[in-house]
C-alpha cells in the first residue's frame, strides 16, 4: 500500500464525517472512518455518540458494513474528524480489528498525516516471540 492509497481512503472518511444531531441526546458523524478490505472494497462508517455512552465508533460502523459483506481482512484504516484530523484507533476498535480476522496484526493504521504502523505495533505486548527479558512464559 502506498500513501497515494491511503489518501484515497483518508478522502472516503472525510467523504462521510459531518456531524448533526439525531435528537436532543445523541448525535453522529464527528468522526468517520474507512477501511480498505483485501477485495479492493472501502467501507465506511460514522461514530453515534449518546448522552449515556450507547454510542459506537465510526470504525465499528465500518467493520460492521464489511462484516455484512461476508469480508473480515482489512489492510488499511483511517479515521479523521469532520474537521479532516486523523485518529488513532481507540483500543477497543483495535481489539475488534484484531479479533475477526487474524491476518489483520499487519493491518495498516494511519496514526497522523506522516506515520503509518501496523495494528500489532499499536497493541500492547502485540504476539511476543520471546518473554520479556528477564520474565518467563507462563503456558
Amino acid at each position: 500500500m502506498d500513501s497515494s492509497d491511503m489518501a484515497k481512503l483518508r478522502a472516503a472518511a472525510s467523504k462521510v464525517a459531518r456531524e448533526f444531531a439525531c435528537s436532543g441526546e445523541a448525535s453522529a458523524g464527528s468522526v468517520a472512518a474507512a477501511v480498505l478490505a483485501a477485495s479492493g472494497d472501502v467501507f465506511t462508517g460514522i461514530c453515534v455518540d449518546t448522552r449515556c455512552s450507547l454510542g459506537l465508533c465510526a470504525e465499528h460502523a465500518a467493520v460492521a458494513e464489511m462484516l455484512k459483506h461476508r469480508q473480515t481482512r482489512i489492510l488499511a484504516v483511517v479515521a479523521v474528524r469532520a474537521n479532516e484530523e486523523i485518529l488513532p484507533p481507540c483500543g477497543r476498535c483495535r481489539e475488534l480489528i484484531r479479533q475477526i480476522d487474524v491476518a489483520n496484526w499487519a493491518t495498516q493504521v494511519l496514526v497522523r498525516e506522516d506515520r503509518i504502523e501496523t495494528l500489532g505495533a499499536l497493541m500492547p505486548l502485540a504476539q511476543p516471540a520471546q518473554p520479556p527479558a528477564g520474565g518467563r512464559r507462563l503456558a
